[in-house]
């Protein structure tokens, strides 16, 4: 049976300058509404069957937006929304978004705390437990300056599914690597985290990089993980500051092409359902 193509990071957005502040005007291609029917054409074109929509906005106005759409459109497989972790009412919260099966777990911008050490806040840990006890996920969107926090952070919760996004952003334009590894091996030796493959190349020099850029660091992260543990993802529409959808996604299938069949599989689609129970 075919093992379903899935692409495990992208985002939906009504662009509104309130609400998508962080988006400059460097940003401008941006500023526009990007819509399941515009991805769909993408996904199509790859011969991909579906995605994980995750949260661009830290409301729970978002999350039931991105159900919605989930429920509007049938190969968005799962979502990864938002709710306050640190507050008070959480596990009511958990509760109202367990009803809805398409909702697989929940993401931070922990890398927008002024705080380098928020992730190992108490406030958040205990909201952190709580996740684990629902059956939710945790993606880990941080900097590469918050690897070492998150290394400490993951041993809290041996049982917990955490994928980190976008291998923590990783300073490609300026060729930062050491450190980085470093801190990606450590995170790696924790069984229960996966890494996505994607927001890679808008960490490198948007208009001129090349995959003599990317290579370096994607090799650090196959070394890591594993093909057992990798997922790739587009990071769509924010990856078309450097290019385009299919550029973008072919250069990781493209490159995990020294895998086995089975393992490629796995990279392109088995992990993430694996990850995010999508069948489910």
């Amino acid at each position: 049976m075919k093992v379903q193509k899935i692409d495990a990071h992208q985002h939906f957005w009504n662009y509104c300058p309130e609400k998508h502040s962080w988006i400059s005007d460097e940003m401008a291609v941006l500023k526009n509404d990007f819509m399941p029917k515009d991805l769909k054409i993408h996904l199509e074109a790859i011969d991909f069957d579906g995605c994980v929509a995750v949260q661009a906005d830290q409301t729970e106005a978002e999350t039931d937006f991105l159900i919605d759409l989930a429920n509007q459109n049938p190969f968005i497989k799962g979502v990864v929304g938002w709710v306050d972790l640190r507050a008070a009412n959480l596990r009511d919260r958990l509760v109202h978004y367990s009803k809805f099966p398409v909702v697989k777990g929940f993401r931070h911008v922990v890398q927008d705390e002024q705080d380098d050490n928020f992730i190992i806040g108490e406030e958040f840990c205990n909201g952190i437990a709580m996740l684990e006890e629902f059956g939710f996920t945790y993606d880990i969107l941080i900097f590469a300056k918050h690897l070492i926090p998150s290394v400490e952070f993951a041993a809290k919760f041996p049982n917990q599914k955490f994928v980190l996004d976008h291998i923590a952003k990783p300073e490609i334009k300026d060729q930062k690597i050491e450190i980085w590894a470093e801190g990606i091996q450590k995170l790696a030796s924790f069984p229960n985290v996966s890494c996505k493959l994607s927001g890679i190349v808008t960490e490198a020099d948007w208009a001129n990089w090349t995959e003599a850029d990317i290579i370096p660091y994607l090799n650090v992260v196959f070394d890591a993980f594993g093909p057992e543990r990798l997922m790739i993802g587009s990071d769509w529409p924010v990856c078309t500051l450097a290019g385009s959808y299919q550029k973008v996604m072919n250069l990781i299938i493209e490159k995990i092409k020294k895998y086995t069949t089975s393992e490629q599989e796995a990279i392109l689609g088995g992990n993430a359902i694996e990850f995010y129970q999508l069948n489910k």
